[in-house]
């Protein structure tokens, strides 16, 4: 139940902050440009909490449903404008002030990216090394000559210092659909080249969640050694004497190398009496431990009631840390918005011509669940998360679909084709057709969100 709190309110914090975000650049813009601003809405229905600004008489509104916001503007088409402010309204301006009060909210989102990613850099992004631990055999990795141990290093022209780094390298380069260069460090610290046919990325590249999968690579992970943890009282291994230090070295006589083979040998035995040999305190023992057992998924399954002591240092060699001083980060944060949008851009197209699955789409189910994972694991993974869906609403809002941004500045564009306005039975079609496509949309993400929560 906490978790699910937790889930909610990190999924309406991000929510708040971004359309806070979006709609202040529809709001400062406009009042630059002499727009008078009548509300300042973040969220639909119901106000929970409203004030009227002294100087501006801007009403500011914080509404009971967080999908979405407005800024609300003083507009002939929208109700009667006294002669003295008629130089204020929305429609009364000339194009180039429209478009940019329109174009302001996505731009802000983008901006918001920049800040973050900049923020991220000049902390230190850290992540896993970028480690390849297993090849699959016959696997395409493999046949481009991927060897365990590898690490890579740099994917086309972009550098990898983790693996989310080199998924998200190899995804991009995969809509290219050219052949790959990988450059990695071999075992024996030499680098070499890799090459990956851009064909087969490319039949991947719709799959981002598995794509290290589908080439054959698994990254290597740490030995986490056979060593006793906390002991629940009164289970298998407290009731045979076993210690919290205690490490395992055999179980009847076979070696046991690390923890996970340790539970595989306890989960095949429930209620047999297995030797365990342990060293404790540099001495060698000999204990007899009746394993206790549980059903899970139908299945009697061995357990003992120990858990795992994870050394302090286990994971320091397969971490990494990405830094860069203020002012070389100002330029990256730029590069890898531009590369983000670009590539959702891709995407989306990818999408509509069928050549990538919906399952790429994120509805408000899966955003929530990933918002309240990131904000768990700390500040840093929240705010790359809200970078990422800042920069996803800013390419949706600025698609030329009607009721979007991308829409208005569409219908402006076609306005200065024409010369004049356009009529407001095009425009209510085209709103029409706008709300229908975004509502198949919203659908889809739902439908998507589900199967993926049902497996």
């Amino acid at each position: 139940m906490d978790s699910l709190l937790f889930t909610i309110a990190s999924f309406i914090i991000a929510l708040g902050i971004l359309i806070t975000v979006h709609e202040y650049g529809h709001f400062w813009v406009a009042r630059k440009l002499g727009v008078k601003v009548l509300r300042f809405s973040v969220g639909f229905g119901r106000p929970l909490w409203k004030r009227v600004g002294r100087d501006d008489g801007t009403e500011y509104v914080v509404a009971a449903i967080p999908l979405g916001g407005y800024v609300k503007m003083l507009d002939e088409r929208e109700g009667e404008v006294t002669a003295d402010e008629l130089g204020r309204a929305f429609n009364r301006q000339p194009l180039p002030v429209r478009s940019a009060i329109v174009a302001a909210g996505p731009v802000f989102n983008f901006i918001f990216a920049i800040v973050a990613f900049w923020l991220i850099l000049v902390a230190g992004d850290s992540g896993t090394r970028p480690w390849v631990g297993e090849v699959t055999p016959g696997s395409v990795a493999e046949l481009a000559g991927f060897q365990p141990d590898d690490e890579l290093r740099m994917i086309a022209d972009r550098v990898t210092p983790s693996w989310e780094a080199a998924v998200y390298a190899l995804l991009r380069e995969g809509v290219e659909g050219r052949d790959l260069t990988v450059r990695v460090s071999d075992r024996d610290g030499y680098e070499q080249l890799r090459v990956i046919p851009g064909e087969q990325l490319a039949a991947m590249s719709d799959d981002g969640g598995r794509i290290l999968q589908r080439l054959g690579l698994a990254p290597k992970r740490p030995s986490v050694p056979p060593l006793i943890g906390q002991l629940v009282t009164g289970e298998a291994a407290d009731r045979a004497g076993l210690r919290s230090g205690d490490l395992i070295l055999t179980v009847e006589g076979e070696s046991i190398p690390t923890w996970e083979a340790l539970v595989a040998r306890i989960r095949d035995n429930p209620g047999r009496s297995l030797e365990f040999g342990v060293e404790r305190e540099g001495s060698y023992l000999t204990m007899p431990v009746l394993v206790g057992s549980r059903e899970e998924a139908g299945r009697r399954m061995g357990r003992i009631g120990a858990g795992v002591d994870i050394p302090d240092d286990l994971y320091d060699d397969y971490r990494s840390e990405f830094k860069l001083g203020p002012i070389e980060a100002v330029g990256a944060a730029v590069a890898k918005t531009w590369d983000m949008s670009s590539f959702m851009l891709r995407m989306l197209g990818r999408m509509l011509i069928g050549k990538a699955s919906v399952e790429n789409l994120s509805g408000p189910i899966s955003i929530a669940q990933t918002a309240g994972k990131t904000a768990s694991y700390g500040f840093i993974y929240f705010l790359k998360f809200l970078a990422l869906v800042s920069i996803s609403l800013g390419v949706l809002n600025l698609l030329p679909v009607p009721v979007l941004d991308g829409g208005h500045l569409f219908y402006f564009l076609l306005e200065a084709l024409k010369g004049g306005p356009l009529s407001e039975e095009f425009q209510l079609q085209g709103q029409r057709i706008g709300i229908a496509l975004l509502l198949a949309l919203m659908v889809l993400a739902f439908y998507v969100d589900i199967t993926r929560l049902l497996g």
